[in-house]
């Protein structure tokens, strides 16, 4: 950790390369989910059916797979509960069935193929129907409290910090969820209830670092009175630096070891948590910082501009009434 301790890296001087680089990812996502006639959603908020079984005898996950393959639409198999137990949950997401009727025809699509596959016996433990009224209250819900989450992150920062940090702040945690969700598509994955969860996370967790920062920010500024703010941010997010990455580390190391072997149940979570992890550190040192930055600055110009005009000499020729009865 000796090459983030003392650092006077000049990480401002990045902050349009890095501004321009992030427009590419978001444009590159943007362009696939037009191509795709849409965000993906999966069986959560689109519909569909889960069923559990639990066989008399072990049998593996590709045998499982192999077995509901054939029935049309995307299928989820996952191991339930523990390994010993021989259960298993099967998601089958329905493709313009939007009646009662067809979101049960799922289920029996589902027991039928296990029947002819040849496995082992089994029993149904249960069987879950989402329907498509259901999936669009729960993604209506899933918005809502990222919004509500993003507010309130919001009115903290901005009563804490000068508004410009706060603005700066909301932006690095919009730039971290709209990019994070542009990798996830360019990967082909589905937005479902458990990467909601994730992207909740990630908005907590790139404003705590961010938070970080301008801290070290407000009170370097008390110390440096004279110095530029593009200055002032440059040595906080130097003296941060070692801190950052290594919460980041730790971090990325714990959720990395999730998505190897978390199994197929998290490892949307997990990936969502990856990608969030990194842009949320990025964002941290380059977006929140430079837009506070330029806010600043601009600020700073308006003021100066506007002392200038209030401290202009009058125009040569016009003398105020008193100066013509002298």
């Amino acid at each position: 950790m000796r090459m983030f301790t003392n650092t006077t890296y000049n990480f401002t001087r990045w902050r349009w390369h890095a501004i321009g680089f992030s427009f590419v990812v978001i444009l590159a996502g943007i362009a696939v989910i037009v191509q795709r006639g849409g965000l993906p959603v999966g069986i959560d908020f689109s519909g569909g059916t889960i069923v559990v079984v639990k066989f008399d005898q072990a049998v593996t996950e590709t045998q499982v797979r192999d077995a509901v393959d054939p029935i049309p639409g995307e299928e989820v198999v996952q191991q339930y509960g523990d390994a010993g137990e021989h259960e298993w949950l099967i998601r089958l997401a329905e493709a313009g069935q939007e009646q009662g009727a067809g979101l049960e025809q799922g289920s029996e699509q589902i027991l039928g193929a296990l029947r002819s596959a040849g496995l082992p016996t089994f029993e149904l433990l249960s069987r879950e129907i989402v329907g498509p009224v259901i999936g669009a209250d729960l993604q209506r819900r899933g918005i809502y409290a990222t919004l509500a989450s993003i507010f309130a992150i919001t009115a903290y920062i901005a009563f804490r910090f000068r508004f410009s940090f706060a603005v700066g702040a909301i932006a690095a945690t919009f730039h971290d969820l709209i990019v994070t969700v542009a990798v996830l598509v360019l990967f082909n994955y589905e937005v479902s209830l458990n990467i909601v969860a994730a992207l909740l996370t990630i908005t907590g967790y790139s404003v705590n670092d961010t938070i970080v920062i301008f801290d070290r920010v407000r009170e370097n500024q008390r110390s440096m009175r004279r110095e530029s703010l593009d200055h002032v941010v440059n040595v906080s997010v130097n003296q941060t630096l070692a801190r950052t990455v290594i919460t980041a580390g730790t971090t990325f190391v714990s959720v990395l070891a999730l998505y190897l072997f978390g199994g197929e149940a998290l490892e949307g979570f997990a990936f969502t948590m990856l990608v969030g992890i990194v842009s949320g550190t990025y964002s941290t040192v380059f977006i929140a910082s430079s837009i506070a930055i330029i806010l600043g600055q601009r600020k700073r110009q308006v003021a100066m501009a506007s002392a200038g005009r209030a401290d202009a000499p009058t125009r040569p020729g016009r003398k105020t009434r008193g100066a013509r009865a002298s």
